[in-house]
């Protein structure tokens, strides 16, 4: 008699959710339908031929940091090559008109592009936003820009879909409702097998906080969550046609959550690399001021603090009255007013650790005085755990700084590394070890620095705008067949 309850109503059910998944496959492919209809209804071009749609998906197209520089230097690729292209960016920057974004993107960046951009103004970006979303955060952007590519497709439906700042989940929609042939640009991995071994192992990270940690059965909560989300992301990232990472390291972990290793490649970002190159090196001169500069955007991952307390801890060890001094120089862009308060909290940090008078800020700064500060400075400094590339780190190193940077990430496996059996610069970990390492390049003489220097300088080429180009039209040529 259970059994055949049991049957009676597991066979409904079955039934019902038959009926339901073919509803939704005859709504989907409706849909489906309806953009295409939509896209082929789209207006042509002068000669009556409609001209091949690229859309980049980059809804802070306007924050003037080292995944921007791709973007750019992508669409001034894509003009040099294709005629019969016209690229589109969607982005939700509506506090800026495209005149501006482009006249940004050459000021703070040298990029000119060769032909017009058309934007698509997005106006739910709020949904991709961490501030939205104080809990689950991982999950809540990645479905919230689900919503935002929606309003992006429904906007303009391209040939091609590019994804250049890390939104997967927007991927299959573009690819199966848009009909799209769909590429995307990996910066970093939304989530990666160390953010699962931080968890596991119960680290405080500025991702993980410490009533967390300090709780067996949170920690094991949020695993099964990472593991969750990790099996999603990789779900998605799968239906990609094309896939470019920045590194050796976000490869790696592309290939572990994605399985997509025939259509991967790794595509370094193109740094000004030939701009700096121009700032004369030389055996620098007697000063009574050395500064120490980072550039990074003032986001929790790049650890600012970190930065200030290293260089607190040097001052402090500094003998009394040892001349010359020293300034710390933080150079980055604020996209929001989260960044702003972030800013003000690293100003608090500087008066309590007593260091206010010794730190400067320079905040979304025009690219010629962020040349100037690099040309001066004797080390440029780095402080991202785990960072994806570090645009940051080539250029203080093409610049002719000394570069201290974390070991771990790009910086590590791609870029501080020897060239010709030669030192380019320094990796270090914590507080101690930064501050420990500044001190020693200070202690080298002029002439062992210049050396340093100069093996940096010969070891940058290969992260030259050219050979950006080279790999990317390489990387994405099969959507264009």
């Amino acid at each position: 008699a259970c059994f055949r309850l049991l049957c009676s109503l597991f066979l409904p059910a079955l039934f019902l959710s038959g009926i339901l998944c073919i509803c939704l496959v005859v709504l989907l492919w409706g849909v489906r339908l309806w953009i295409q209809r939509k896209k082929q209804l789209s207006s042509a071009g002068r000669d009556g031929k409609r001209p091949l749609l690229v859309a980049f998906f980059h809804p802070y197209c306007n924050a003037g940091g080292g995944g921007e520089r791709v973007l750019w230097c992508a669409i001034r690729t894509l003009q040099k090559k294709y005629r019969n292209v016209t690229c589109v960016v969607y982005t939700g920057d509506r506090d800026a008109t495209g005149e501006e974004i482009v006249e940004g993107a050459f000021r703070r960046f040298n990029i000119k592009l060769i032909h017009p951009v058309k934007f698509v103004f997005l106006e739910k970006r709020f949904l991709v936003e961490a501030s939205l979303y104080p809990h689950f955060t991982l999950l809540g952007q990645s479905l919230g820009s689900v919503f935002l590519g929606w309003e992006a497709l429904l906007k303009c439906v391209p040939d091609i879909y590019i994804d250049s700042m890390g939104y997967a989940f927007t991927i299959p929609l573009f690819k199966y409702l848009g009909g799209c042939r769909v590429g995307c640009y990996v910066h970093y991995p939304t989530i990666s097998t160390d953010m699962l071994s931080v968890v596991r192992n119960q680290d405080t990270r500025f991702n993980n906080a410490d009533f967390i940690t300090s709780s067996p059965l949170f920690s094991k909560f949020k695993l099964v969550y990472y593991y969750f989300f990790a099996f999603m992301y990789g779900l998605v990232g799968s239906c990609s046609d094309v896939v470019m990472v920045n590194s050796s390291w976000t490869l790696n972990h592309i290939l572990s959550l994605w399985r997509a290793g025939a259509c991967s490649s790794v595509v370094y970002p193109p740094c000004d690399v030939q701009t700096f190159l121009d700032i004369p090196l030389e055996v620098e001169k007697s000063t009574s001021e050395y500064s120490i500069v980072s550039v990074s955007q003032f986001r929790p991952e790049k650890d600012h603090p970190l930065q200030i307390r290293a260089f607190a801890k040097l001052l402090k060890e500094k003998r009394v009255g040892q001349e010359p001094s020293l300034k710390l120089i933080l150079i980055g862009g604020c996209r929001n007013q989260q960044d702003e308060e972030r800013v003000n909290n690293l100003k608090r940090l500087c008066e309590e650790l007593g260091v206010s008078d010794d730190v400067v800020f320079r905040i979304n700064i025009p690219f010629e005085e962020l040349k100037r500060h690099l040309a001066k400075a004797t080390i440029g400094l780095h402080t991202m755990w785990n960072e994806h590339f570090g645009i940051g780190v080539v250029e203080c190193m093409a610049a002719g700084t000394v570069i201290l940077a974390h070991n771990s990430g790009g910086p590590k496996l791609d870029i501080v590394v020897p060239h010709e059996g030669r030192v380019t610069g320094f990796l270090a970990e914590d507080e101690d070890t930064y501050a420990e390492t500044m001190a020693y390049i200070f202690s080298l003489s002029p002439e062992k620095r210049l050396e340093i220097r100069e093996n940096a300088r010969r070891s940058v080429h290969r992260f030259s705008d050219q050979h950006f180009e080279d790999t990317f039209l390489l990387s994405v040529e099969p959507l264009f067949k």
